[in-house]
This record gives structure tokens, sequence and C-alpha cells, in this order.
């Protein structure tokens, strides 16, 4: 299977806007990219600003339905396992797996939203690192550019690696447009104790199509795809 796997070191730090920009950037080129988010929960919640909810933002992207996109949903604004447990439901890994999978088809690439951060639940027994590794795509991390994010992007790339999944690379979202000392040793700390490409993503007042295509075609998202090393340091 050919693709990448988005996740984040937190809720909010901006993973849907990286996968935005990064699809967008793809469609653009050409790929043939299916974008794909196993479980939205929340949205019971009103929007946030002029932000759609993830699976409407992506479909609207690669134009497709927003159930296409993520066919399993619930309105509770919690993780998987208990906005399905509160729903009256029960998620299935091998139906979230069998998803994943029929979403990317016989051929072209598939783009994941994880859902939070890789420990999340779908399940007591089952999370978004399980996932991650049975698809076994490249995770591309996003991260906070500001104070807090050292600990928790090295927690989920310590996380990621102890159970063999490949880090293409951490996006610090929200990039300001004249970083401080702090974003910038945040950068550069990141690449060195995770070993890790580090790159940046601006901050996007809103789901404007040119603005995310720009975006995501600042990153090597074709190297990616193609697994291979970045030639000289993204510092």
């Amino acid at each position: 299977m050919r693709g990448l796997f988005v996740t984040g070191t937190d809720t909010g730090v901006g993973k849907s806007v990286l996968s935005a920009a990064l699809l967008a950037s793809m469609v653009a080129a050409g790929e043939p990219v299916r974008p794909h988010k196993p479980v939205i929960t929340g949205l019971a919640e009103p929007p946030d600003g002029d932000w759609p909810a993830d699976h409407e933002l992506l479909g609207r992207i690669a134009g497709v339905e927003a159930d296409e996109v993520a066919p399993l949903s619930f309105g509770i604004p919690a993780s998987p396992h208990l906005a399905a447990a509160l729903e009256g439901g029960e998620i299935s890994p091998a139906v979230v797996l069998a998803n994943a999978r029929t979403a990317a088809g016989s051929s072209g690439t598939l783009l994941v939203e994880g859902v939070g951060g890789l420990l999340v639940p779908l399940t007591e027994g089952y999370d978004i690192r399980d996932l991650a590794v049975e698809l076994g795509l490249p995770l591309v991390i996003a991260a906070r550019a500001g104070l807090g994010t050292l600990n928790h992007t090295l927690l989920t790339l310590e996380a990621a690696r102890s159970h063999g999944l490949e880090v293409a690379a951490v996006v610090l979202n929200r990039w300001p447009a004249a970083p401080g000392a702090l974003e910038r040793s945040n950068l550069e700390t990141l690449a060195a104790l995770g070993h890790t490409e580090v790159h940046t993503l601006p901050v996007l007042p809103g789901p404007d199509l040119d603005a995310l295509r720009a975006a995501g075609g600042t990153l090597p998202w074709r190297r990616w795809l193609d697994g291979r090393p970045a030639s000289t340091s993204p510092l």
C-alpha cells in the first residue's frame, strides 16, 4: 500500500490542516490520492470558525462525499471507544482495517488522517498505533511549534518507533512568519534528539484551497511516499 499516515502529538495540534494541505498539493499535482479518516467524533459540536469538519474538508478537496472519507462517525466529542459506547455502538478493529484497505483500492495513494494521537483507543484493546502498524504507511507527525512540543513530540516518536513504525517527518504547525528563539530551538532540538526531519507549516486562517495547496507544496511528500531519505538536512 502506498501512502502516508498523518498523526498528531495531541488533539488540536493541526493534524487536519496538515492533512488538508498535503491532500490539496497531491491533488493539484495529479497524484491519484484518496483521503481516509477511520473514525470521526464530535460532529455534534459547532464547526471551528471557518473550518468544516475534517471529513468534509478532505472530501471537498478530493471531490468525494464526506461519508466516503470517514465511514464511522459519532456526534459525541470523545475518544472513539468512548463515543461509540455512549452512543450504544462498538467499533470493530476488523471493520476499521477493512475500511482503510477498501479506501486504498487496488492502485493509487492513500492519505490517512488519524484520530488524536497514536495511543488514542479505538477499542479497549486496539488503538490508532495498532492501525498504523497494520497499514504499514510512513508517519507524518503534526506537532505544535511552541512551548510544550518537545516532550509531546519526542514521546510520539518513541511510541512510533518502539512498534516498528517508519517516521517520515515531524511538521511544526502554525509556524509564525517571524519565529522566535523558542520556535527555532524547538525545530533544531527535535531534529537532533528525535533523529528526524522537521518541517514547518505556516498559519492558515481558513480552508482556502489555494493557500492549502501552496502550503502542502512546500513539503517533500513525493519523497516521503517513495520512502527516500532527505539528501540534505531540512534545517
